[in-house]
């Protein structure tokens, strides 16, 4: 199969290729065997609009999806190669930041696997995110470069005139194909032709952001401390929005001249699941190109008629309540950047204005602020929110004045993960063997891992399941030191928080917990299994708080490595540039899984549910999908600790919560807070960053670790002392794979299709 590609190519047998010339090989192997799944579309789409899609390295992953993974890694053995080192070669994509990106790829993943007629679009950034690397304890931001010569993105004829204010672009579509066990679908990504790398200046991720026809697909996210940060990023979310708009309606004009049918029919061709508020400029947008071009055959659609067709074809993903994630932009940016949307924007305030006198559910406020998710749940047919206890804070509280307009949008879909990565791709022994014990219907009904309780006491299971766990920290503890030159014990306790970098997620509460745990060892109270705590996290560029964050855990690290009483029992790590392909070896070595968030601040979490999959034992609030983890596994089989989501609520409401009374009348946490401004820290560390850190702790302390520290580490302490019963441990790592099932991404997408979809 792959020794006649070979052949074809480079006129020469498998064996006698180089690792490069494999890589490519197998790209026109999965190109070819994927467009057999091609499948002609007549019927009804789905558009996935997000500003991200992480979606990591393909190789391997297509080869699962293609059930072409044992036998190509059969036959580049028999040459004498392996795929886990061609593998290497490839460059990860950088078109994501966190959950919301990886999110956006299992879910285009998933569609493909169903047989779901859908693709993605989104934009084609060049330098990603950033790259992170570690100076003197702290966080550079740097370019992330991807985009090579011959890569899985396919350049295509589309293009498009986008038009600003004050500039005209003109974009090219690239396709990156999307395969699943049914069909291939596509993900769409827009770029200019015209943008320009060398306009970055320095070793840093500066540029002039004034320059939009070189800087528009340079970086994702780019910095909104300013005012020019802040514009471009609505110059990307229309420029999305805008070449999305027209491929939907394109489309749909074909399918229109073929079956008979006009733009009044858009319902019935088109879908449009808006990922968060950065695609929300795609209403207003659909709107005006109907009200503009008109018909098919050349009609006029009124305003009434684009803004009925247009609300019955959209639907809406809430990701957060966190009020900053909302998007609100002033009006007056809007007026600059696309003043032809801002006509369409007042006209739907208009009416809104003209139905309600509640101004909380106005489009553009008393500010002169535009609210994105409100043109998201007035001009849309769905409202859902991504885990059952965030679904019902939108409806109860942070969405309470749009439930009782509209209670009939609002929906639950709790998020998911495809179990093709996340298990059968990055942890082989497991798969493997959960196949030996179950066989392969999980694979295409995750439901079944269930089966696998039948041996919740066969003590040769547990004791297998306890050995892959052994080899998988082995292979992380290897490949950390050959990538990062980093040593970590493989006997100890594996503790791992990884997630983006955000006060909310409450890596600083983690960090004072290793600070108790450091005056604990101190003391004389050595644990019985060495903790190594682990972190992976980036800090958006200007999140100053956050970067103080990574460099009170970095510091950390380097005051615990120096300390000889310390060190042999604890180990602090924060791996560089956390991403998917760094995931993919953290979480099947993960023992305990670090789901700490304040409760009701997040919307939902994926890698909760990626590391039960691969057998570590949750460590969480009940927040997001920890209650339902909770509710599948039993409380024998988690960890849960502190305030629940309605006393946070509540302590918001009364703003009664005092970071500096608990500070100063409890003495274990004045003493753990402390250690942030010791000699110790100081001479290690910068003094600016981490007075400020312990300045922002006891002074403000938002997302209140404070008020959880304490409870916190008596749960972990019970962890890891629960750890040390071996058998009675590797029953709950059971436990929580074979309830994993529910957290399926096709599941999911199934339910996104019967409920909204309707493909």
């Amino acid at each position: 199969m792959l020794n006649e590609i070979s052949m074809r190519i480079y006129g020469k047998s498998l064996g006698d290729c180089s690792n490069e010339e494999c890589f490519q090989a197998l790209m026109q192997l999965i190109k070819e065997k994927g467009n057999d799944r091609i499948v002609k579309d007549n019927g009804k789409k789905v558009y996935y609009i997000s500003a991200e899609f992480l979606i990591g390295k393909l190789l391997s992953n297509n080869l699962i999806n293609l059930g072409l993974y044992d036998d190509v890694k059969n036959e580049l053995a028999s040459a004498g190669k392996s795929l886990t080192d061609i593998e290497e070669i490839e460059v990860e994509p950088s078109l994501g930041n966190g959950g919301l990106g990886r999110l956006a790829a299992c879910f285009l993943d998933s569609i493909a696997n169903e047989g779901l007629n859908g693709d993605g679009i989104g934009l084609n950034y060049h330098l990603g995110l950033f790259k992170q690397v570690f100076e003197n304890g702290k966080q550079k931001e740097v370019p992330n470069p991807w985009i090579e010569s011959d890569s899985w993105l396919i350049p295509t004829d589309v293009s498009y005139k986008i038009d600003f204010g004050n500039l005209s672009v003109v974009s090219r579509m690239y396709d990156i194909d999307v395969y699943g066990g049914k069909r291939t679908n596509k993900l769409h990504l827009f770029d200019v032709e015209t943008v320009d790398e060398s306009i970055v200046t320095g070793d840093g991720i500066d540029f002039d952001k004034e320059d939009i026809s070189k800087n528009l697909t340079l970086f994702l996210y780019p910095d909104d401390s300013d005012e020019l940060g802040r514009l471009l990023r609505i110059y990307q979310q229309y420029f999305m929005v805008s070449n999305g708009a027209h491929l939907i309606l394109d489309e749909c004009r074909d399918k229109c001249k073929a079956l008979g049918k006009t733009f009044r029919n858009l319902p019935e061709l088109a879908v449009i699941q808006i990922n968060d508020t950065h695609p929300t400029m795609v209403i207003p947008e659909l709107i005006r190109i109907l009200t503009t071009d008109g018909d098919v055959d050349g009609s006029v659609i009124t305003m009434d008629e684009a803004i009925e067709i247009v609300s019955k074809s959209c639907a809406y993903t809430n990701h957060t309540i966190l009020a900053e994630a909302l998007e609100k932009w002033p009006v007056k940016y809007l007026e600059k950047v696309v003043p032809q949307l801002m006509l369409i924007i007042r006209e739907l305030d208009r009416r809104v204005k003209e139905r309600y006198t509640d101004e909380s559910v106005y489009i553009i406020d008393d500010k002169d602020l535009v609210h994105m998710a409100h043109i998201d749940i007035h001009y849309g047919m769905s409202v859902n929110g991504v885990a059952k206890l965030h679904t019902e804070i939108l409806k109860d509280t942070e969405l309470n004045n749009f439930y009782k307009i509209y209670p009939e949008k609002f929906n639950n879909k709790t998020n998911g993960i495809t179990f093709r990565r996340w298990l059968t791709h990055c942890d082989h022994e497991l798969s493997e063997y959960i196949e030996q014990l179950i066989g392969t219907d999980y694979r295409q009904d995750a439901d079944k891992l269930s089966d696998l309780m039948r041996y919740a006491d066969d003590n040769n299971v547990i004791e297998h399941i306890l050995d892959i766990k052994k080899h998988n920290k082995q292979s992380l503890a290897a490949y950390l030191k050959t990538t990062q030159n980093i040593d970590i014990n493989p006997e100890s306790v594996f503790d791992i928080q990884i997630k983006r970098l955000h006060e909310y997620k409450r890596q600083q509460m983690n960090a004072l917990y290793i600070i108790n745990k450091y005056f604990d060892i101190k003391a004389g109270n050595i644990p019985k299994t060495p903790i190594t705590v682990i972190f992976g996290a980036k800090a958006a560029p200007a999140y100053i708080i956050a970067k103080d964050i990574i460099h009170l855990i970095l510091t950390l690290g380097k005051v615990i490595a120096a300390d000889p009483q310390v060190s042999p029992y604890l180990k602090v790590v924060l791996v560089e540039n956390y991403n998917v392909t760094l995931a993919e070896k953290l979480i099947p070595a993960c023992d305990i899984s670090e789901q700490i968030s304040l409760a009701s601040k997040e919307a939902s979490g994926t890698g909760n549910m990626k590391f039960m999959l691969n057998g570590a034992v949750t460590l969480g609030t009940m927040d997001g999908a920890n209650v339902e983890i909770a509710e599948l596994v039993g409380s024998d089989n988690i960890y849960t600790f502190g305030a629940s989501s309605d006393e946070v609520i509540a302590h918001y409401e009364k703003s009664d919560y005092s970071a500096r009374k608990l500070y100063e009348e409890d003495e274990l946490i004045k003493k753990c807070v402390d250690f942030i401004v010791s000699d110790t820290m100081l001479e290690a560390g910068d003094p600016e960053n981490l007075n400020r850190l312990y300045k922002e702790i006891v002074g403000k302390d938002w997302f209140m670790a404070l008020l959880d520290f304490k409870d916190y580490i008596r749960v972990k302490e019970q962890a890891l002392a629960d750890y040390e019963d071996r058998a009675v441990w590797g029953k709950k790592m059971l436990v929580n794979i074979a309830k994993a099932g529910f957290f399926s991404s096709d599941r999911t997408i199934r339910q996104y299709n019967n409920d909204i979809w309707h493909l």
